[in-house]
C-alpha cells in the first residue's frame, strides 16, 4: 500500500517544481537599448524547467539555437520567422541563439541555465561578423556572475 502513495508524493513534489518555473520574454526588435537588430534582453539567466519565449516585437526575426553552443542532453531549437517560439530549458549549461536573417549585424543572445558547465565548448564556436563581438560581451557576462 506504501508504493501509491510514493508514486503520488513524488508526482506532487515534480508538480510543485513546475509551478515554480520562470517563463522569461525576449523580444526580437530592429532597435534596442543596445543599437539595432537585438535580442532584448540579449543575456538570460534561468534555471532547469524555466521557459524562454521569444516574440518577434518587429518582423522578419527568428531565435534559433547555435550549434556546438548548447549543454549535452539539450535539443536544438529553430523558430520560423515571425513567430513566437516558447523554449524549456531543461539542461545546466550555456545556449547560444541566433537570429538567422541577423546573425552577422550581431543579433544573438545567451541563456545561461544553472552552472555554466558547457562555457569553455560555446566559447570555442566560431563566430563571425558583429556576433563575434557580442558574443564575447556576453560571455563576459557569464565570467561576471561566476565571480559575485
Amino acid at each position: 500500500m506504501k508504493l501509491p502513495l510514493i508514486a503520488a508524493a513524488i508526482a506532487l513534489l515534480s508538480l510543485a517544481g513546475a509551478a515554480n518555473a520562470e517563463e522569461h520574454l525576449v523580444q526580437m526588435l530592429n532597435k534596442g537599448e543596445k543599437g539595432s537588430m537585438v535580442f532584448e534582453p540579449a543575456y538570460i539567466r534561468a534555471v532547469p524547467g524555466d521557459t524562454i519565449k521569444f516574440v518577434p516585437t518587429d518582423k522578419s526575426h527568428n531565435a534559433e539555437s547555435v550549434k556546438g553552443m548548447l549543454p549535452d542532453g539539450a535539443e536544438a531549437f529553430k523558430g520560423k520567422p515571425n513567430a513566437e517560439i516558447t523554449v524549456t530549458v531543461t539542461q545546466e549549461g550555456v545556449y547560444g541563439v541566433k537570429c538567422a536573417p541577423h546573425y552577422g549585424m550581431g543579433m544573438v543572445a545567451l541563456i545561461v541555465v544553472g552552472k555554466p558547465v558547457n562555457l569553455d565548448a560555446a566559447q570555442a564556436v566560431k563566430q563571425t561578423g558583429k556576433a563575434k563581438t557580442v558574443f564575447a560581451g556576453l560571455f563576459g557576462e557569464v565570467t561576471k556572475a561566476a565571480s559575485n
